[in-house]
């Protein structure tokens, strides 16, 4: 398949990414399961933290059960109106025949070591500490997954909370870290000209704000069912020792699971879908702010401020009202299933109280009751909401999955490292279309030999810079063959091509970093007389030398402190320090100045000596000397010789040569 192809398919698929359906979302959280690989023994060590915590629960009633029988009611010690469990049937022996008052020591004893440990007081949710850390955010989906990036929580408070709770945190990002990571890598793989300013956005926001969804996704899995389902039976084991000759009360608190599922069902499909379009709306304002930042000049320059912050006005306004859409939804859920959980509670809390002013049971035993009842009743509609909660992991799963499956550049099979350039590049019968059918290179043969110059020239559009791309990989022709040293350029693979291979692009592209950075970007173990030669060669090193930290000053983004000759400057001197057998050149004068061209021009003839060098140029003044001018016109090579050769021959070289001329005069 061709590069550009590639890169067509890559944007058409960004653009045709569809609804998921169930089967599909059940397929993205297994694969989410495969990043947890190497971190399987921390989230083991996190599950027993969750046992750690959830167990004192199962204790935390009874000294108030206690204190309240035996102390309030002054119910005798061995005369419980209901059996003890048998973890607590040994505690209460020992305070066989112990006043009022050493029996209220103990119970709040054990109450403060329940305090110390986990955090935990008394019978009520609101006396319980969770440990947990979230930062603030806003309504909507891509500041609310900051909190998923960064989570650490604990279900116990105290001193287990608090190491649970900085084992979490460490766990929940070293799994985001890994995960966005590898999809980072992955986008760096995939063809050239795969984004626009659109889809960077598009790619930011995948990137940065759908990867946090493998971690709800997978604290989810690998905790919910085995903690929850875990909690529930232990409960209602206990339930049905103290209460098992009344069903009733044990098979309310149960029922919450199947009625959780049933009443979250019906929206799971409505949540996914809009945590979709939630999340496609947050991608589409960043692509606005990527797009409106980087060509905020021209904005400025045109006057098109009002344009663009209307645009982003409408994005940002449909970016929150999405969300708002999402959270009506879950709304609307949570009151389906309040109304018959409070209904099943209301009932059991009503037979409960009966219970106790018939004297079935006593009233610590109601509030014992009450307690586990509680327990179940979150721990089950945690496990029957849990498909329910999952959709908006899956919506980001998908869309960071989805990415990742791009077709990514490949090496044909069998294909070797390119070790050395001994004579050049050549075409034969080259032609080259795009995927709509158009016509760009028409049966072009050519060579650039090593030891040469060699000069694209021609009329804007002619296709100079897609037979560069040719040449060097990055498109693959439709029809004929590109070699080097006779070889098919698919016999090489594509790093081995690249590190042979130093491009100086139209548009300069320069990061956040210092100068020195910068010019060594495709060599990082240039030595500093490496970066200052070839600074001097692209006629960099003066204005580098006035820089208030002169190789070490900062570029800001983009290189937005330098003028556009200083960064065409850097990038020419960024390839030359690479000191590979191909330099190609696409317009590596045009910023530049008379004096600064002539320099240069007179050091690419100098570099040519052991490198095949390609230049495409407008100006005459650059090509003038070359060793071989290729004029380019509609897709093909309409003549080609030494410049005095082709001035002879008086066509459209010539032509154009003349026109530059009375442009000057």
């Amino acid at each position: 398949m061709r590069a550009d192809t590639r890169g067509d398919a890559v944007r058409e698929r960004l653009e045709e990414q569809t609804e998921i359906s169930n089967r599909q979302t059940i397929a993205l959280l297994r694969r989410a399961l495969r990043y947890i690989e190497p971190f399987r023994s921390r989230f083991a060590i996190k599950l027993a933290y969750g046992v750690a915590g959830l167990l004192p629960m199962l204790v935390l009633p009874w000294p108030i059960k206690i204190l309240v029988d035996h102390v309030i009611e002054k119910i005798p010690i061995g005369e419980s109106l209901t059996p003890l469990p048998f973890f607590v049937r040994p505690l209460v022996d020992q305070l066989a025949g112990a006043s009022p008052a050493a029996i209220a020591g103990w119970a709040i004893g054990t109450q403060a070591v329940l305090l110390i440990l986990v955090g935990a007081i008394g019978t009520s949710g609101r006396e319980n500490d969770h440990t947990e850390a979230y930062l603030s955010s806003g309504h909507d989906t891509a500041t609310q997954t900051e909190n998923e990036a960064n989570a650490g929580f604990s279900l116990a408070g105290g001193i287990l909370g608090y190491f649970d709770f900085r084992f979490t945190i460490r766990l929940t990002q070293a799994l985001n870290h890994h995960y966005r990571s590898r999809l980072y890598e992955r986008i760096q793989s995939l063809p050239m000209k795969s984004f626009d300013d659109e889809r960077i956005g598009d790619a930011v926001y995948r990137v940065m704000y759908d990867t946090p969804s493998i971690t709800n996704g997978c604290f989810r899995i690998m905790l919910t069912p085995l903690l929850s389902v875990m909690m529930i039976l232990a409960t209602a084991g206990i339930l049905q020792v103290v209460f098992g000759g009344h069903p009733r009360l044990v098979l309310s608190a149960l029922a919450l699971l199947p009625l959780s599922l049933v009443a979250t069902l019906p929206f799971a499909s409505a949540v996914r879908r809009q945590n979709e379009q939630s999340r496609k709306a947050g991608a589409t304002t960043t692509s606005t702010v990527e797009e409106g930042m980087t060509n905020i000049l021209a904005v400025q320059s045109l006057g098109g401020e009002n344009r663009e912050q209307n645009r982003f006005d409408r994005d940002s306004w449909d970016s929150f009202s999405t969300y708002r859409h999402l959270v009506r939804t879950i709304l609307i859920s949570v009151v389906v299933l309040l109304v018959p959980v409070f209904y099943i509670f209301g009932g059991a809390v009503l037979y409960a109280i009966d219970m106790v002013i018939d004297g079935v049971i006593s009233r610590g035993d109601f509030v014992l009751f009450i307690t586990y009842f509680s327990i179940i009743a979150g721990a089950a509609i945690e496990v029957g909401a849990l498909w329910f909660r999952m959709q908006g992991s899956a919506a980001g799963l998908n869309r960071v999955f989805f990415l990742m499956d791009l077709p990514a550049e490949q090496d044909a099979p069998g294909a070797v490292a390119l070790e050395e350039l001994r004579d050049g590049i050549s075409m034969d019968d080259v032609s080259f279309r795009f995927d709509d059918g158009t016509q760009a290179i028409r049966n072009v043969s050519l060579k650039a030999p090593r030891g040469q110059v060699t000069a694209f020239v021609g009329p804007a559009g002619a296709g100079k810079t897609t037979l560069a791309y040719l040449l060097c990989g990055y498109l693959e022709p439709s029809e004929g063959h590109i070699s080097i040293d006779g070889t098919d350029l698919h016999q090489f693979t594509r790093k081995s091509l690249r590190e042979h291979i130093s491009f100086v692009f139209q548009e300069t592209s320069l990061f956040d970093d210092t100068v020195e950075a910068n010019i060594k970007l495709g060599r990082p173990d240039a030595s500093e007389t490496d970066v200052r030669r070839a600074a001097k060669v692209a006629g960099a090193d003066q204005f580098i030398a006035r820089l208030p930290q002169g190789y070490k000053t900062g570029l800001g983004r983009g290189g937005g402190k330098l003028s556009v000759g200083q960064k065409q400057r850097l990038s020419i001197a960024r390839a030359l320090v690479r000191e590979t057998p191909i330099l190609v050149l696409d317009e590596p004068t045009s910023a530049l100045d008379p004096q600064t061209e002539m320099a240069l021009v007179a050091s690419l003839r100098e570099a040519s000596r052991d490198r095949a060098v390609v230049v495409i140029a407008h100006r005459l003044s650059t090509v003038r000397a070359a060793d071989a001018i290729l004029f380019v016109e509609d897709g093909t090579i309409i003549e080609r010789g030494s410049h005095q050769e082709l001035m002879v021959l008086n066509g459209s070289y010539r032509r154009f040569v003349d026109l530059q001329s009375r442009g000057a005069a």
